[in-house]
């Protein structure tokens, strides 16, 4: 996770010197959506089609990337496996987002005791580690995405709803701001119209980058066993079923997962880096 937009300096200069990267980043995520979209109909096999006298085959035409220990194809398992893989991150994103927006909005415009209040509020969340908080609501709750979704967007709602509070403290300033309230516009009114789609674009690359983190942390839960079901195709819990495979000398079907994982994780941080950068210089 991180808690403000963050530049790297390698990055920033491939970036400025015209380099394709962020276009490969961004055809990447859009190749990985779109696979998630598509799954159900371009999958070769039954991703949970177990076949035991076919277990830890290598690749062939009929499996072009092998099969796993129970014997399912692995191609299909990481097709249909990008549905859940990405449908976890967009529902920690989406939630931990408007939530952070409200809270951020509603401290900067207020402020007094109730930004004392909601500041502090966040500060305790944000210091409380987000896994520890995801384990802890699957153990009362058992397995399934919605609980550690939830308790991966209460986590992130702190990183958004700081973002947001200095964005609009700053935008609060501006002269446009006191020219509607001196014509009766109300504070909604100015909110919703004017000062949210002024910093939308700066929120919207903060959640970008946050979904890599989010689809990082929503693995790391499926790799260790908890929250996803053992029957349900998602990346992170195919590197946890790979570790049988691994022990008998067969890492494919852990290993491609992992790469998915981290080439994901790694586009989506680029392409809200290189939105981000794009505001700050279009800002300047």
């Amino acid at each position: 996770m991180t808690a403000v937009l963050t530049r790297r300096p390698g990055l920033s200069r491939i970036r400025a010197a015209g380099s394709p990267l962020h276009l490969v980043c961004l055809a990447l995520v859009a190749l990985v959506v779109l696979a998630a979209l598509l799954a159900p109909w371009i999958v070769p096999h039954d991703p949970n089609a177990v076949d035991l006298g076919n277990a830890l085959a290598a690749p062939s035409a009929a499996h072009p990337l092998g099969v796993d220990a129970a014997g399912r194809d692995t191609l299909s398992r990481l097709l249909l496996g990008a549905r859940t893989s990405l449908l976890g991150p967009l529902g920690v994103v989406v939630f931990s987002t408007l939530a952070g927006i409200a809270i951020g909005t509603t401290a900067a415009w207020r402020g007094g005791w109730l930004d004392s209040v909601l500041s502090r509020g966040t500060e305790l969340v944000f210091a409380f580690p987000g896994m520890l908080l995801a384990i802890l609501i699957i153990s009362i709750y058992g397995e399934g995405l919605i609980a550690p979704v939830i308790a991966l967007a209460v986590a992130y709602t702190p990183y958004v709803s700081r973002l947001t509070r200095s964005l609009v403290l700053a935008e609060r300033e501006r002269p446009y701001v006191s020219a509607y309230r001196v014509q009766g516009h109300s504070a909604l009114q100015i909110c919703l119209r004017h000062i949210l789609p002024n910093i939308a674009p700066v929120v919207l690359a903060q959640s970008t980058i946050n979904f890599g983190y989010a689809l990082m942390d929503l693995a790391g839960l499926s790799f260790l066993g908890l929250g996803i079901p053992a029957l349900t195709p998602d990346w992170g819990r195919m590197v946890f079923d790979g570790q049988t495979a691994i022990q008998h000398g067969y890492p494919l079907s852990a290993i491609l997962p992992c790469a998915f994982i981290v080439l994901t994780v790694v586009a989506f941080n680029v392409v809200g880096e290189r939105w981000a950068d794009r505001v700050a210089r279009r800002d300047r």
